[in-house]
């Protein structure tokens, strides 16, 4: 969309006449929303999550709060949304859950075949690493001195720009390759492949015995229900409160949050070493998949509900 300004949301909404329009989460276009009441053009939001302190929550932000409370209906992930929207005086809302889960749990039932990686997982314990920044590369090599000497690893770095990714295999020696650079015959021989490319995480979960998530010593940490949806148990750093899968899988033990390369180790080798406990930690994170899916079928057939009247 065009920036959101007053002038912007009159002329977009001019030339478009939109009959609907849906939000989704976070993604507050106020004068927007503010536009499309005001030509009596519902919107709806989506997967949406509030927090307390949001500034629109705030004896300052009443003039976002109004535009809020034009809503047609809202979506919400949980059930702490709900009764936050509620206590100010917003009730069509629908605690549906979150659209990204059914896109997630979609992409787990047809992941891409990567030959080369079933080969380097077949029979292997491996950590799969993913999305991470400097810091939780950083962190996984020098864990990596203390894991288990058979475990193998797949990285794949948020920044896959070729002077960082040269670096990243430089520190981790000749057992390392790039997966651009995979053939049948240097695959057995290798300890660490590093993903040089896009597009590939979702499917290459599936061969993960354990999954790192990055992100999570910096600003926040990225996409967790990719591996959990295939029964992977998940681990990433401190900042993840943002998150509502992340604290609720902490909550029912499917994922864990460390604070140093000594929390890895152990909370690694407590998976590998214990094949109950592994097995408990993979049926949670599998039930959690199941019990939170469906939000899209939710939100569409009552938007379709909505448009036919």
């Amino acid at each position: 969309l065009p920036a959101d300004t007053l002038s912007n949301a009159q002329k977009f909404i001019c030339a478009v006449k939109p009959v609907m329009a849906v939000f989704v989460k976070y993604d507050f276009w106020f004068n927007y929303m503010y536009e499309l009441h005001k030509n009596k053009i519902p919107f709806f939001y989506i997967s949406a999550i509030f927090r307390p302190g949001q500034y629109f929550f705030k004896f300052y932000g009443c003039w976002a709060l109004k535009q809020l409370r034009k809503a047609s209906g809202f979506f919400v992930q949980n059930k702490a949304s709900e009764d936050l929207l509620k206590a100010f005086g917003i009730s069509n809302v629908v605690l549906s859950g979150d659209t990204r889960l059914d896109r997630v749990k979609s992409l787990s039932a047809n992941p891409r075949s990567l030959p080369f990686i079933e080969q380097f997982a077949s029979g292997a314990n491996v950590l799969v690493a993913g999305s991470t920044w400097p810091p939780d590369d950083d962190l996984l090599i020098e864990a990596m001195k203390s894991l288990p000497v058979a475990l193998k690893y797949i990285i794949v770095p948020h920044d896959i720009h070729e002077t960082y990714v040269d670096k990243l295999c430089n520190v981790l020696g000749n057992r390392c390759w790039r997966y651009s650079q995979l053939n049948s015959d240097n695959i057995n021989d290798l300890k660490f492949i590093v993903i040089d490319a896009v597009g590939f995480l979702s499917s290459v979960y599936k061969h993960a015995t354990v999954a790192y998530i990055g992100g999570g010593f910096g600003k926040a940490i990225h996409n967790i229900l990719e591996p959990v949806c295939y029964g992977k148990p998940v681990i990433f750093g401190p900042t993840y409160h943002k998150f509502r899968e992340a604290v609720e899988l902490i909550e029912q033990g499917g994922a864990f949050t460390i604070n140093s390369q000594d929390g890895l180790v152990a909370r690694v080798n407590k998976l590998l070493e214990d094949e109950k406990y592994y097995k408990q930690v993979s049926q949670k994170c599998i039930s959690y998949v199941n019990d939170n899916s469906g939000a899209t079928e939710i939100i569409v057939k009552q938007l379709l509900q909505f448009i036919n009247k």
